[in-house]
Formats: structure tokens, C-alpha cells, sequence
């Protein structure tokens, strides 16, 4: 039977202990420490993963990734990709189908690895595509693994400057910390049974209507502040039913297009 909570609020997570990686830290800034550091990554089965870019706050403006950290339990590579690019021997890591990388938000991690050299992606494991079949309606970091193990990580650095020529004391033990903690999380979650696959479409039905409702609730207040009494809402059956109408008439109007564009078509064609 399923024990994860399905969400945790902001008070219940401030509550939490802190906790933070408090393995080996290694920063990898020059090409010749690259070997090394990979020749380790291969003896690991699983790998927690995370990236970091240099911050922007102009809309539409996105940096390179700048930094991507590769962690076990007992360690944690942290590759400075502004020193030194994104080398072969690490492409091939994230091409090999062998060794497992787990990420959160993975697929945006792997497309800015690619954007520094291409690679065709192996065995690499979005965490947040897998939460919901253990009855989990987060997908954050810090409240999925507050969740899992009833502590919290911290994000105080997250926002800093990774393309810095050196990286601060905090800055490596927040990005190996993220990346360890990827890691946890998936293993906790493999050693439990998912949910059968009509309770998780159960859940994230309900999580629909809560959603809708909150949202309502939002708007009714703010028309309430204009000094107008919002209208009745539809119950999800009402909704349901209404949607239901929707589909049947947009498909009704598309069998419509499609019967005029064939009676075009053949009178276009008895005129030639």
C-alpha cells in the first residue's frame, strides 16, 4: 500500500531539518581531470544528475549550461563545462545504455548537454515522469524529497552566478546536493510498489478538479472585490458532460469542412 503523501506545504517543509550532501565534492575545471572522473562514473549502475546555467532575468535571454553534476552516493563530479566544454568521454556516459541517469525535468538537462556536443541519450530516467504512479502530486526537488524522507534541501543558491571563475564553498555543496539527491529519491521510490494504474488516473483526476475548483475560487474573489456576485459553477459532472458536447460538436464541424472540401474538389474536378 502506497504510505507518500501526496503533497506537502510550504509550512510542513520550513519545519523540516536541513540536510545537504556530505560526500566527496570533486570540481572537474580542466580537460585532463575529465578522464578520471569518468573511469568512476562508469562503475556506477545508477547516477543522480542535475545541470545549472548562469541565471537570467531578461525574458527571452537563456545561457549555455554551465555546469552539469554527476552524483553517487559517495561522491559527487562537478563538471565546469565554461572551462571545459562538453568532452566526448561525458557525451558517452549519457549515451550509455548501461549505466542509468536520473534527472528531474531530465529532458531540459539533456537537450542544453546537447546543445555543447550532440549525443543520442541511453537509459536516462525522468524522475518527474514516474512521481504520480507512487501516488505523488508534487514535482519539485525540495518537496519531493521532503516527501520521501521527512527533510529538506536547500535552494538558497540556486539563482547564483555558475559561470564565475571560481565556484564558492556553497555553490558545490548545493549543486551536489541536488544532484544526490535526484538519486535518493528514485531509489526510495523504486523499493515501493506503484499504484495500479486506474488509482493513479484516480488521483490525478481529483488533482484536475482541485486545481479547477482553486481557480474558480480565485476569480470569485476577485470578482467579489469588483463588487460582482460571481455566476454558479457547473459540478465536475456538469463540466464532464459539457466537455463531452464540445468534442462531439468540434468533431461534427470538422466531418463538415472535410464533406465541403471534397464536394470543392469534385467540382473542380467534373469542370476539367
Amino acid at each position: 500500500m502506497n504510505q507518500y503523501p501526496q503533497h506537502i506545504s510550504k509550512e510542513e517543509l520550513q519545519a523540516l531539518p536541513l540536510v545537504a550532501f556530505e560526500g566527496e565534492v570533486i570540481v572537474v575545471d580542466h580537460e585532463e581531470q575529465v578522464a578520471d572522473a569518468v573511469v568512476y562514473l562508469k562503475t556506477q549502475r545508477v547516477l543522480g544528475v542535475d545541470t545549472e546555467a548562469r541565471p537570467s532575468f531578461q525574458r527571452g535571454i537563456h545561457y549555455p549550461t554551465a555546469l552539469v553534476q554527476i552524483a553517487s552516493h559517495e561522491r559527487c563530479y562537478l563538471f565546469r563545462l565554461t572551462h571545459t566544454g562538453m568532452p566526448q568521454e561525458l557525451a558517452d556516459i549519457f549515451a550509455d545504455p548501461k549505466i542509468r541517469k536520473v534527472g528531474l525535468a531530465f529532458k531540459d538537462d539533456i537537450n542544453g548537454l546537447r546543445r555543447r556536443r550532440e549525443f543520442t541519450p541511453a537509459n536516462c530516467i525522468d524522475v518527474q515522469s514516474i512521481v504520480a504512479r507512487y501516488g505523488i502530486l508534487e514535482l519539485g526537488l525540495q518537496k519531493l524529497f521532503a516527501i520521501c524522507f521527512g527533510k529538506k534541501i536547500s535552494k538558497a543558491q540556486q539563482l547564483t552566478n555558475w559561470e564565475n571563475s571560481h565556484l564558492t564553498p556553497e555553490q558545490a555543496r548545493y549543486a551536489s546536493t541536488d544532484a544526490w539527491a535526484t538519486l535518493l529519491i528514485y531509489e526510495d521510490l523504486m523499493a515501493h510498489e506503484p499504484l495500479p494504474e486506474q488509482a493513479v488516473a484516480t488521483l490525478k483526476q481529483e488533482e484536475k478538479e482541485r486545481m479547477i475548483e482553486h481557480q474558480q475560487q480565485i476569480q470569485d474573489q476577485r470578482l467579489r472585490e469588483q463588487g460582482i456576485e460571481p455566476p454558479p459553477h457547473l459540478t465536475p459532472e456538469e463540466r464532464k458532460a459539457h466537455q463531452a458536447q464540445r468534442r462531439r460538436e468540434a468533431r461534427k464541424r470538422k466531418r463538415q469542412r472535410q464533406s465541403a472540401r471534397k464536394k470543392k474538389q469534385t467540382s473542380t474536378d467534373t469542370t476539367k
